[in-house]
């Protein structure tokens, strides 16, 4: 097996000269319409950011025993040549839209996915805004391990993926050319999915390209302009309230909870949902 490269490591220098050019951009011809920056909204991207690769590091160590463990019992091997790196980053792209699918549906999922969505600015250190708890994501690339793709050659494609996506983190392009912006992820589909209005919630999950959510019903093309954040906003720019503001609500709907159904309902739910009110709370 060669030795593929983390794209994401080798890309870090290239992340933040294009954050402070689009930020000297913004400040010399500014969009009264647009978020813009923000020194602490920056400043937690960058530290979520920083702290992603550590705690990445961390959980690095289980998730590749796991995926060691099943290619080492697959019978099937998908050798790495010139031109394999493509497919296999095509499977990759496909089983990421359903882990971002799944992590905006599921509420323990989105309980790691949410500090992405957590800032209220749109713009390139956005994109580095990313969650200390990524260990949510391994099980939806078991089957690509089982079909034979080296663990090793599974990270370089996620790393490419993650990359690709840095450069949507944008409010300074406005649209690409209609051909790009059917088949491949474009900054107007991901300001949709950064959305907070109704009818762009949910939408647009594809990393590289845009077509699953074109195949699978979750598209949305942008047309009001988007209003960023969450559906309820947390008043933090703390990095640890960040990354664990939605793992306590959850807690305390835990110990909240009447029974095993709602406590079920809380963890595995999506994020909005509510038990259905009992006879005695329904009003007369």
């Amino acid at each position: 097996m060669p030795n593929l490269p983390d794209a994401v490591v080798w890309s870090i220098p290239a992340f933040l000269l294009l954050t402070v050019v689009e930020m000297i951009g913004v400040r010399l011809h500014p969009d009264e319409e647009a978020a813009g920056y923000e020194a602490k909204d920056t400043a937690t991207s960058m530290s979520m950011g920083l702290g992603s690769l550590a705690f990445d590091a961390l959980w690095k160590i289980p998730v590749v025993a796991i995926y060691t463990a099943v290619y080492a019992l697959t019978p099937l091997r998908v050798p790495v040549l010139w031109w394999t790196p493509a497919p296999m980053l095509l499977a990759q792209d496909f089983l990421y839209y359903w882990s971002h699918r799944g992590h905006h549906v599921i509420r323990v999922l989105w309980a790691c996915h949410v500090v992405h969505h957590s800032s209220r600015k749109f713009n390139l250190s956005t994109a580095l805004r990313q969650p200390w708890t990524s260990l949510t994501v391994w099980p939806f690339y078991v089957p690509l391990v089982a079909a034979g793709v080296h663990p090793a050659a599974l990270a370089f494609c996620s790393s490419v993926n993650l990359v690709y996506q840095f450069w949507i983190h944008t409010e300074r392009i406005d649209k690409m050319p209609r051909w790009f912006e059917s088949v491949f992820n474009t900054p107007s589909h991901h300001r949709v999915h950064h959305a907070s209005q109704g009818g762009y919630l949910d939408r647009n999950f594809g990393g590289i390209l845009i077509v699953w959510d074109r195949l699978f019903g979750t598209f949305a093309a942008e047309a009001e302009r988007p209003v960023y954040g969450l559906t309820k906003n947390i008043d933090t720019f703390n990095p640890i309230k960040v990354a664990t503001h939605e793992y306590a609500a959850i807690a305390r709907d835990l110990r909240n909870a009447s029974g095993w159904r709602e406590r079920a309902g809380r963890v595995f739910r999506g994020p909005g949902w509510q038990p259905a009110p009992t006879l005695d709370a329904r009003p007369e």
